[in-house]
């Protein structure tokens, strides 16, 4: 069901080339279908509540029985509307629904209800880093539309069966321009606009339930040819599986082409536990759909105070807060991104530097062992064992210089595994507290001197790696409670 505008050639005026596989440049495009967190279907009252028994949740507008009329679900408009102020988009004042013809057994009317020439979203773009590097992908549009039913082929031998609960939810399909380059930006575009939606309220984001599904159109040419033939790969709903099977396209793509063989337009499907993708169709374009405006439903108007009404409800978007941050906290752009992730890692930074953390080092606690933490015990932050409050207290002792790094990690343990909860309480517990002595330090000192010659002698001749390495046989000697800022001065001095 591609809408992804093909006039490439017109459209990738200064785009940048991407690395090159095997000597092919990789383009790619995004349909994605997101499920709108409405509680009824976008023509019709019946629920849209995920796991109900099969056909329980389909009344007469979503069989299409003779007679019915589709009624347009306000609140699916209102979601459409913010996505658009989320992306920058044009919102088009009037907009018009169309028939798109194909059949299916899962599709009742043999029509589905969608939008063609005239979008309710036009244009805007999805910004995003991948790795240190930030990349924009632009949109063509995002339209409203109705799902079709589900058929069910595991539970019948030799038949299939038909659950139309699905048939007449609402989905929003949000179509880029061909602008990535590789299957890393393509799965970081993915996670982006996946962030966006979920963040702003419009869907749940539940892959494994369908309620962000995405279709990537991918293509091979060799740099500087004409745009190749693209297949579009349906349906992927993790991305995991999303990185495997573009990354199988392509290859298989470049291999029928040194094969001397012709990529031919078709709809594929990935086979997860194969790993490969398998042709299901020959490829639609939007002339096969017959569209036509649908005589049942008038067109879509939205009002300026309707749009401006939406605007005053919408929470701070991820890239406004980053660039808040960036101005208000310091950080670079790279660390406000990563903190703006998700509305429950901003929120926690928020509250830890409220609580009076200092915000480079809340950021790097949170985007470096929290993380790391996190990924380990495949949690998220709101479940994290060290609450932001109590971040905000190492941080401090950090910023105060009663912590160095490797007893902050010490307390840092003991409060995720829930061996104490208040940080000074702990330093006291386990003798954290730095070495105040100054004639033990200035022991531990001359000690290290006298029996690493070989770093002293390097250190006196230049070499400035040589002094780390006394600093961390300093720090060893002292159980890691010198001050590795004043261990490096008071060497600096005692070695000239």
């Amino acid at each position: 069901m591609s809408e992804t505008v093909n006039t490439f050639e017109a459209q990738q005026q200064g785009r940048p080339t991407g690395p090159l596989v095997r000597g092919y440049e990789v383009i790619i495009g995004f349909e994605t279908h997101a499920q709108l967190s409405t509680a009824s279907k976008i023509f019709s009252r019946a629920s849209t509540a995920f796991g109900a028994e099969p056909n329980t949740q389909a009344c007469a507008v979503d069989l299409a029985l003779p007679g019915t009329l589709p009624v347009m679900n306000k609140g699916a408009v209102e979601r459409a509307i913010k996505l658009g102020l989320a992306l920058g988009s044009h919102i088009a004042p009037r907009s018009v629904f169309a028939r798109k013809n194909y059949f299916y057994p899962d599709l009742p009317k043999g029509y589905q209800i969608s939008q063609f020439e005239i979008p309710v979203v036009q244009g805007g773009s999805v910004s995003f880093f991948l790795g240190e590097e930030q990349k924009t992908v632009r949109l063509v549009r995002a339209h409203l539309e109705e799902d079709a039913g589900k058929s069910l082929h595991e539970d019948f031998i030799g038949q299939s069966g038909i659950d139309l609960n699905r048939a007449g939810t609402p989905l929003l399909e949000i179509v880029t321009e061909p602008d990535m380059r590789s299957t890393a930006e393509a799965v970081a575009y993915a996670k982006e606009l996946h962030k966006i939606v979920t963040w702003i309220g419009i869907c749940d984001g539940n892959m494994q339930e369908g309620s962000f599904r995405c279709d990537a159109n991918v293509s091979v040419r060799k740099p500087g040819d004409k745009l190749g033939t693209r297949r579009e790969i349906k349906n992927l709903n993790s991305f995991k599986f999303m990185q495997q099977a573009i990354d199988y396209e392509i290859r298989w793509q470049i291999e029928e082409i040194e094969d001397g063989r012709e990529i031919e337009q078709a709809t594929v499907l990935f086979d997860p536990d194969t790993g490969e993708t398998r042709a299901m169709r020959a490829k639609e374009d939007s002339a096969d759909y017959r569209y036509f405006p649908d005589p049942d439903l008038p067109p879509l108007v939205i009002a300026a105070d309707w749009i401006e009404h939406v605007k005053a409800t919408m929470p701070e978007l991820p890239r406004a807060m980053a660039e808040r941050y960036v101005r208000d906290h310091g950080l670079s752009e790279y660390d406000a991104a990563q903190l703006t992730q998700s509305a429950a890692l901003a929120a926690y930074f928020d509250e830890a530097v409220n609580a009076g953390a200092t915000p480079k080092l809340a950021s790097n606690w949170i985007t470096g062992e929290m993380a790391r933490r996190l990924n380990a015990a495949e949690i998220g932050i709101e479940a994290a064992p060290v609450k932001a409050q109590q971040l905000a207290q190492l941080v401090k002792r950090i910023a105060d210089g009663t912590l160095p790094n490797n007893a902050a990690r010490q307390v840092f343990e003991a409060l995720w595994t829930g061996e104490g909860s208040d940080v000074d309480a702990i330093i006291e517990a386990k003798d954290l507290k730095p070495m105040n002595d100054t004639g033990a330090l200035d022991k531990i000192l001359d000690e290290v001197i006298a029996k690493n010659a070989k770093n002293v002698e390097e250190y006196r001749g230049g070499k400035e790696k040589a002094l780390n390495a006394l600093v961390g046989q300093v720090m060893k000697a002292s159980g890691g409670k010198a001050n590795p800022a004043q261990v490096t001065e008071l060497l600096k001095a005692k070695l000239g």
